[in-house]
């Protein structure tokens, strides 16, 4: 683990690993530690990740002004971790709400961007509003844990947020492509890896934010862009795709079938395969 200090003096931690060059990673959550990217489905083959623990989490600190956690705010700590790292331009990889911090990012430095990789996006920047996850769920209505996860989906709604926790736990399958052994147990570094403070301040006075001109300076990005998608994907749906690869002038898509919000979990070889080809067109 290392660390370095973003521009107002928070101390905030980063690890490094694999070979090749750089890809600086961005956890989602919101509120995440970065430990659940583990090694993005073997990409560490390909490249160094940068596994950045945003401010308030992980080995992070927690910063004296709790409005840094907003989203757009934590973009301004990608650009000091590129400073940091002594990169004119930077590959970045964003899964789930870290794609709306690396969209922000994109769209106030797109000149310190030489490529974009956005996992399993949300698209409630855009205006979606995850149209198509109730069909995804109910696609998996033959699995023997379905009607305790559809139970719990539906109770989550007007939920005390002293019940949300147990209720998140048993509607977790529904993040995954298959629920065995492997996926339970990635499933299970949740409550530990999570902060609620960060969670809480990501969209913190949101209406500050100038929305309207961040998607507009999403369309001036040149560098390429990538947007993964997956087939069972119940957390953010596959519509979403689409729909933030239209923000970008040269962005292309992938949706992996058989896979959940976790891709390089579920289908690693996959999801290796479609990023370490897109990145390898793009060089370094």
């Amino acid at each position: 683990m290392s660390t370095f200090t973003s521009y107002d003096g928070t101390r905030l931690a980063y690890t490094e690993v694999g070979t090749g060059p750089r890809l600086v990673c961005l956890p989602g959550g919101p509120g995440r530690a970065s430990a659940y990217l583990e090694d993005l489905g073997g990409l560490t083959a390909e490249r160094t990740l940068v596994l950045l623990d945003a401010r308030a989490t992980g080995h992070s600190e927690v910063p004296a002004d709790p409005s840094t956690l907003r989203f757009d705010r934590l973009a301004e700590d990608v650009e000091a971790l590129r400073e940091h790292l002594g990169e004119d331009r930077i590959d970045l990889l964003g899964h789930s709400a870290g794609t709306v911090v690396a969209q922000a990012y994109a769209a106030a430095h797109a000149d310190r961007l030489r490529s974009l990789v956005l996992v399993t996006p949300t698209s409630r920047m855009q205006g979606g509003n995850r149209e198509d996850t109730a069909a995804i769920m109910a696609a998996r209505s033959a699995e023997p844990w379905y009607p305790d996860a559809s139970e719990a989906a539906a109770a989550l709604q007007d939920a005390p947020p002293a019940q949300q926790q147990a209720l998140m736990r048993a509607f977790r399958p529904f993040y995954y492509g298959r629920w065995d052994e492997r996926t339970q147990a990635h499933a299970a570094t949740a409550d530990r890896q999570m902060s609620r403070r960060a969670e809480l301040g990501f969209a913190a006075g949101i209406e500050e934010v100038d929305l309207p001109a961040l998607l507009e300076g999403l369309g001036q990005v040149q560098a390429p862009v990538l947007v993964v998608g997956a087939e069972h994907d119940a957390a953010t749906g596959v519509a979403a795709v689409e729909l933030v690869a239209g923000c970008f002038p040269q962005a292309e898509t992938v949706v992996l079938p058989g896979a959940g919000h976790f891709p390089w979990v579920d289908e690693p070889e996959a999801f290796r395969s479609a990023v370490a080809g897109f990145l390898s067109k793009v060089g370094a």
